[in-house]
């Protein structure tokens, strides 16, 4: 399973949809997502991937990873994940 397909599996089990029903530029807010279903997503991701997200749940505008859409947490975990690999 793609980093994209196993991102977008995490954030529809959260929103209690079907990963078919999340799009790329889907926000999370726009999925039904709260403050605490985006830490949950968090928590797995970091889980799944066996990584850290650089993310402050109390200050999420301060955090240098970009959650606007699903895309960029997409692309911020395939980041983070090359990282972690060189």
């Amino acid at each position: 399973m793609s980093i994209k397909d196993k991102v977008i599996e995490i954030i529809a089990e959260q929103a209690v949809l079907e990963p078919s029903d999340v799009s790329m530029d889907s926000t999370l807010e726009s999925l039904g997502i709260d403050s605490l279903g985006l830490v949950e997503s968090i928590f797995a991701i970091e889980e799944s991937f066996d990584i850290t997200i650089p993310f402050n749940a109390n200050e999420p505008e301060k955090s240098d990873f970009d959650i606007s859409s699903v895309a960029t947490i997409i692309a911020g975990i395939e980041k983070l994940v090359a990282e972690q690999s060189a």
